[in-house]
């Protein structure tokens, strides 16, 4: 467990660097950077999945149009 922490321990002071250097770059605080890479996460994740579900519902759609009918009463 100890290299575990060691490692998130590493990881996570390395990203918030990241952004701390960006922020000084933009001449902005480090939290509003920080904030800022949080929310377009949760937006494109967000973005994705609708994008997944509208191609998901137009194959279906797709395959409902193009299925082929044995006869006209299968309508």
């Amino acid at each position: 467990m100890k290299i575990i922490h060691s490692i998130r321990h590493f990881f996570e002071m390395r990203g918030f660097d990241v952004s701390a250097r960006f922020a000084d770059k933009l001449g902005m605080r480090a939290t509003n950077v920080r904030l800022f890479f949080i929310y377009i996460s949760f937006v494109t994740v967000g973005l994705s999945f609708g994008i997944y579900l509208t191609l998901a519902f137009l194959l279906r759609l797709k395959d409902m149009v193009y299925t082929k009918r044995t006869s006209v009463f299968d309508l």
